[in-house]
Formats: structure tokens, sequence, C-alpha cells
């Protein structure tokens, strides 16, 4: 995730010079395109940044904290997309911190179009508040939330659901082989379905329920299929299934 949010930065003109990547799994590219690269803070010469971004993955907190702990300064605003890894947890791994900021952005972040929620501590000045959301925009949306168990919420929904959105595409291929289609073509037809719905979703002002009900003509195919998704057992109980499960998830990395 760390990658994509970069990705994004990079292409929307950030200059490279003015980050160094902590990684000891760093790519080789990465130095070749300016960035400062080094296995470990003690590796360069550091000066406590304006603000850290923390990236790793939230079971590695631990491991890494000791290497990391003396750049995150007082006058640090620390950015965490550590999912589960609480306020708690980050201040007790990075003593010296804080003004930190819990955020949770998704895959599309790399090209622009990601859904980040976040969440400031009282220690978050406006000025850092707004360097932050500056920071979380150039890769798309920014939500704001008032406390900070609701992140586990957003991680549940957005910060996973881009995955959501690829098994829907999967799964509709599938069915359309199953229904006669070679796999291949199947395949080509559901991605660009997923798509173009995708960015008319995107571009309407129409909300998805109006969305869904002006392509869907009584007694029709659509209203067919829409009796089997939309049934009791359907995909609305299956959701919300999946997303209390992976807000449980959430909440059991913090541990």
């Amino acid at each position: 995730m760390g990658g994509a949010m970069l990705e994004g930065w990079l292409a929307r003109g950030l200059d490279p010079a003015a980050v160094t990547i902590l990684d000891p799994n760093a790519s080789a590219d990465l130095a070749a395109r300016g960035l400062r690269v080094a296995p470990e803070a003690g590796d360069l010469t550091i000066a406590p940044p304006a603000i850290l971004v923390l990236a790793t993955k939230p079971q590695s907190l631990d491991a890494v904290a000791p290497g990391i702990a003396s750049v995150a300064g007082p006058d640090t605003l620390v950015v965490s997309i550590l999912a589960g890894k609480t306020m708690a947890d980050l201040r007790r791994a990075l003593p010296d911190a804080r003004a930190i900021v819990r955020a949770m952005p998704n895959l599309p972040a790399s090209i622009g179009r990601g859904a980040t929620g976040a969440y400031a501590n009282e220690a978050t000045s406006e000025r850092q508040r707004r360097e932050a959301d500056a920071l979380l925009s150039a890769n798309g949306m920014v939500e704001w939330v008032g406390s900070e168990d609701l992140i586990d919420a957003v991680t549940a929904l957005s910060g996973s659901g881009p995955a959501y959105i690829f098994h829907l595409a999967e799964a509709m291929a599938e069915a359309g082989a199953a229904a006669g289609l070679e796999p291949a073509l199947a395949a080509r037809l559901a991605r660009a379905t997923v798509v173009g719905a995708a960015a008319l979703l995107g571009e309407s002002p129409l909300e998805p329920a109006q969305l869904r009900q002006n392509v869907t003509s009584q007694g029709g195919t659509t209203a067919a299929a829409l009796d089997v998704l939309m049934a009791e057992d359907g995909l609305r109980p299956l959701m919300r299934e999946a997303v209390a499960a992976a807000k449980r998830r959430a909440a059991e990395l913090s541990g």
C-alpha cells in the first residue's frame, strides 16, 4: 500500500529527492529514480522529518520500531496506514512522537482514485492536519472520521474494498463462462462491465440505487438476476458478513 501511495505522489510531481525510504526489501530501481533508500534508519543520516509515513505490515511494527523511533521526533507528524494498530500502539512504538494520524487508503491511490479514511489525535495541530489532508488527497478522496474506532470500519469497507470488486469481476467472468461464453471472452466482458459501471457511478450525481433502477426493466433480464442478488440471503447479508469479518480482523491486529 505504501508503494501504491508513493507511485501516486511521484506521478503527481513529488520531488523524489524529498523522499527517504527505509525498507530492507526495497527494490533497486527506487534509488535509480532519485529516492534515498536505506535498509535501516542508521544507514543514512536522517534528521527527524516533517512527516513520517508508516507503511509496514501491521505485524512488523514492533520489529521495526527500534530502528525508526529516533526518526519520529516531537515535531514530526506520523501518518500511519497500519491496519489495526491503534494510537496507543503507535505511541508505545514511537515514544517521542506526538502528532499522529491514522489513515486507511486503498489500492486505487496508485492512480489517484483512492478512498482514504483518516483520524488525527489531539496533539495534531490544524496545520499538521492540513498537511496530512494534502498528502492523502494527492491519491484521491479523503474522509476524516470523528473517533479512532471508526478506522477499523473504514479498513473493512474501503481499505479492503477493491479486493471485493476484483473478486466480483472474477465471479462474473466465471458465471459468463458457465453460461456458455469462451472463458477469455467472459473475462474481458466482465472486466469492461465493472470498469464502465464504476466510471459511470463516479461521474453520475445519482445514487447507486437510482442507477440500478434506471437499468432494470420490469420483468426483464436484469430484474431476473437482481431477484437472486437482492434475495433475503443474497448479496447484502453476505457483504455485511464480509465487512464485519474484516473489521474483526483489523481489531485483532492491534493485539
